[in-house]
């Protein structure tokens, strides 16, 4: 691994939703690990901390939820789920259930696959239940993550939990003024929330000053080829929302494999706010004013993702005076 070239650890990167540094940090040494095992080269099962993790179980995850077996997300980390997963298929093959993915066992999910597919039963789960949820706020759970040291980026953040909470949302922010939580303890606050939606709120930085814009980031996986629905559509109302009520450049969405999309259970949603080394996007989030458009724009995105879609507004035409006289906030 240390042979490798930037270009081909670049390619590697890109390849896996990861960010396109070239450099060998700790998070591409450990997708390199995860890439090298294909489903069959080793026994799998629930483990101590620290879980199994590798393309082979996420080959072990999308087999079972095409087969109608609820693994949870494809993240390719044998969790409790995964087990559980793994009995209730080993039951229904009629071997024995122990939760452990060995050589029988495989070998009837591969005979099975050829002839038993349900289709994305992920997906459908997951947006049965955004739909289910209804279209008010109200004991709708979204947790807010504003970046580490970014008094806007947090003003911004506080700007959207006070919209959120007029509105009914139960509303958690993962860190406070002078705390700083870990990237670990953000994921794990987030899943012990039992959040409906996680946003995170940052800045990026480029060399060239002239890199501005905006930009969104949800789960998903090329190489799993996987990705959240839910994640999708909310970082594109975001997008459409803040350009539209913006000049922020559009700078699109993407799919991304970055653990705080990855790890956190609810559809997950990294916004870029500009960017800290462009002196024009500086301006505008400095100012007050655009950052209560921003904050708007956000909450009226989270409200149409919940609306029906014959119930939904033209991009940057509803406002949160508009959502009080629907009684949307009941």
């Amino acid at each position: 691994m240390s042979e490798l070239s930037e270009a081909q650890i670049r390619s590697f990167q890109q390849s896996r939703g990861l960010n396109v540094t070239g450099l060998l940090d700790a998070v591409t040494k450990r997708a390199f690990d995860e890439a090298r095992w294909k489903l069959g080269d080793r026994s799998l099962n629930l483990q101590a901390p620290p879980l199994m993790r590798g393309d082979d179980v996420a080959a072990l995850q999308s087999r079972l939820t095409e087969m109608g077996f609820d693994c949870g997300r494809v993240d390719g980390i044998y969790g409790l789920r995964t087990e559980t997963a793994v009995k209730e298929f080993q039951r229904s093959v009629g071997i024995v259930a122990d939760g452990k993915c060995g050589p029988g066992t495989i070998i009837a999910l591969l005979r099975l696959t050829r002839i038993v597919s349900g289709g994305a039963p992920t997906a459908m789960r997951e947006s049965a239940t955004q739909r289910n949820r209804g279209p008010a706020l109200t004991n709708k759970v979204i947790v807010l993550n504003p970046a580490e040291d970014d008094s806007l980026i947090y003003d911004v953040a506080l700007r959207t939990e006070g919209r959120l909470l007029a509105l009914g949302a139960s509303v958690f922010l993962t860190r406070g003024i002078s705390n700083n939580p870990t990237e670990t303890e953000r994921i794990a606050f987030t899943n012990q929330s039992n959040a409906d939606l996680m946003i995170s709120f940052s800045r990026d930085s480029y060399v060239n000053k002239m890199a501005h814009g905006v930009a969104t980031y949800f789960y998903g996986s090329d190489a799993h080829g996987i990705h959240s629905i839910v994640g999708e559509r909310f970082a594109s109302l975001v997008q459409r929302e803040i350009c539209a009520r913006t000049d922020l450049v559009n700078c699109r969405t993407h799919a991304m494999a970055w653990d705080l999309l990855r790890l956190t259970r609810a559809p997950s949603v990294q916004i870029d706010l500009g960017y800290v080394s462009s002196p024009i996007d500086v301006e505008r989030i400095s100012r007050s004013d655009f950052r209560d458009v921003i904050a708007e724009a956000l909450v009226i995105a989270i409200q149409r993702l919940y609306l029906a879609s014959e119930d939904d507004a033209k991009t940057g035409t509803l406002r949160i005076s508009d959502l009080r006289k629907a009684g949307i906030r009941r």
